[in-house]
């Protein structure tokens, strides 16, 4: 387990500025790629008229090669500034995203923030991330955009009724290792998720707990129970 709270070593992360143009992408992961650097995960963390500021996370640089991957990056007639940077893991770690009706998901909120916090002081880094939306198109969209948000592990869909597509969107994303809790409510969700919970500060008080690499659930002896 490294400092970020995950397996293997910590990733090396770089903040990159460079010039806004055709190619910079290329020229800048084709010096990671001289130093057998495995990218995972990149964002255009800010873009102007003046150029633009690249995030990289990488992995397979050992710590004495860091300051050369650095130079190498520094030497390019593109980059302007190389920086160091502590990762997205380290600072807001795994990710729990709570979706649904804005008075529930309110309630969610307030336990998974609560549960996580506890974690957190003690060295666990896990971060509760939400949206009010209503709508089956709009939830089912959401439901499997998780699968793609970096470092989520975990949705709350919290609502009064939801069904149809979003159960469909459901299975979709536990295939992809996403935890699934719901609030009880009418509706196919409920027989989609991994966990329902009835009470909305309690239901975001065991998804903090099913995603924690210190509390003892286990998600697995969980799935398809209510509470």
């Amino acid at each position: 387990m490294n400092g970020d709270g995950y397996e293997g070593p910590a990733p090396l992360a770089l903040v990159v500025r460079t010039f806004d143009r055709p190619g910079v992408l290329h020229e800048l992961t084709s010096v990671m790629l001289e130093h057998g650097a495995n990218i995972t995960y990149v964002d255009i963390a800010e873009r102007h008229e003046h150029g633009s500021t690249v995030y990289f996370e990488l992995e397979r640089v050992a710590e004495g090669n860091a300051e050369v991957v650095i130079r190498d990056l520094e030497a390019l007639g593109i980059v302007e500034g190389v920086e160091r940077a502590p990762s997205f893991a380290r600072i807001y770690g795994k990710r729990i995203i709570v979706v649904g009706g804005g008075a529930q998901v309110g309630q969610v909120v307030v336990g998974a923030v609560a549960e996580a916090d506890r974690h957190n002081i003690r060295g666990e880094r896990i971060s509760v991330d939400t949206i009010p939306l209503v709508g089956e198109e709009n939830l089912a969209a959401a439901t499997r955009a998780v699968a793609r948000l970096p470092r989520a592990v975990a949705l709350v869909l919290a609502g009064a009724l939801m069904g149809g597509d979003v159960a469909r969107a459901v299975y979709e994303i536990r295939e992809k290792g996403i935890i699934v809790l719901s609030l009880n409510m009418p509706g196919s969700v409920p027989d989609a998720v991994d966990l329902v919970v009835g009470d909305p500060v309690q239901c975001g008080v065991m998804a903090v707990m099913a995603v924690s690499s210190s509390a003892r659930f286990d998600i697995a002896r969980q799935r398809g129970r209510r509470y």
